[in-house]
């Protein structure tokens, strides 16, 4: 089973980050209000980013690595996804 991080975007424009195993079940619950404290106000939520990793460890520790980021950094690892 593959674990992933990810970032969503708030209707808001602010940005959460998460891990999970599932990624679309995970934005769909986002979106349903039952995803998190923090989206469930600041709903609909807009995937733009995620990286797979091999380990639930792994993506916590990714996780917070990119929680310690700038909103700018944030939107710098987004932007160089989106260009591979």
């Amino acid at each position: 089973m593959e674990n992933y991080v990810y970032i969503v975007q708030c209707h808001d424009g602010s940005l959460y980050t998460g891990w999970t195993t599932d990624v679309e079940k995970r934005v769909a619950s986002h979106n349903a209000g039952t995803g998190a404290k923090y989206t469930k106000a600041r709903r609909p939520v807009t995937l733009v980013y995620y990286e797979a990793l091999d380990s639930k460890s792994e993506a916590l520790k990714r996780e917070a690595v990119i929680k310690k980021l700038t909103r700018t950094e944030k939107l710098e690892l987004i932007k160089s996804q989106k260009q591979d």
